[in-house]
């Protein structure tokens, strides 16, 4: 059957293969840095499915080796993490009605997860809350795997992560590509790329993140709602 079970697992798993690569990359990184700084595999497991976000496990790793105040802490990650945010609001509509699946969908929303997400296509709408679920467990298992092999190769090997965040940079321009090749919309990846480039010369690279997802859901509405106002004028 097209909508059984193994076929949704399937779709999903395929629709997730960009993202192995580069999170068992990540993720060995992040587990050989925690190694190094002195925690073993059960923090990296622990760290991978609870906290669960790329980025700002890898700050974590100083933060929790530097002594640093829980003030600190929650001040640093609500800073990095705080582009989810953005992601989360343009998700409302297709979480809607997700059941059991919304908690963690809504845990699971890192970057390359959103990115695979937010074209809104599903094999089936009727499974369409499986499928996203499934291709965000997915997602995260690469992580979690990720930084059990990187802490177990940590504590034996020696290894160098210089140049391991490219890794991060070569993921968003795979899933980029295959978003503009694949849609027939343009316009929000041009609104996505010019705001984001007008911002980091505005800025600059350690600013112009939040800046950059405030004016891009902003010029996205502008057109979203003078092409749905077009839409009903012509109708």
């Amino acid at each position: 059957m097209k909508n059984s079970a193994p076929s949704v697992v399937r779709q999903a798993f395929y629709k997730s293969l960009p993202v192995l690569a580069g999170y068992v990359i990540l993720g060995t990184g992040f587990g050989i840095l925690l190694r190094n700084a002195g925690y073993g595999v059960l923090w990296a497991f622990a760290m991978s499915c609870l906290i669960y976000a790329g980025s700002m496990q890898y700050v974590g790793v100083g933060l929790i080796s530097g002594g640093v105040s829980v003030i600190t802490t929650i001040l640093t990650t609500i800073m990095v993490n705080a582009r989810h945010l953005f992601y989360s609001i343009s998700m409302i509509e297709r979480y809607k009605g997700a059941g059991k699946y919304k908690p963690y969908l809504i845990f699971a929303l890192t970057d390359e997860t959103y990115s695979l997400l937010c074209d809104g296509q599903v094999p089936e709408e009727r499974t369409g809350n499986l499928y996203r679920f499934l291709v965000s467990l997915f997602n995260q298992s690469y992580w979690v795997t990720g930084s059990v092999i990187g802490s177990l190769l940590g504590s034996v090997l020696p290894f160098s992560t210089d140049g391991i965040e490219f890794s991060m940079t070569a993921l968003f321009i795979a899933s980029f590509t295959e978003q503009w090749i694949s849609g027939g919309n343009h316009i929000p990846a041009m609104a996505g790329f010019g705001c984001s480039l007008l911002c980091l010369l505005i800025f600059g690279p350690e600013r112009f993140l939040i800046p950059a997802m405030l004016l891009i859901t902003v010029v996205l509405t502008v057109v979203q709602n003078r092409i749905t106002y077009e839409k009903e004028g012509t109708e």
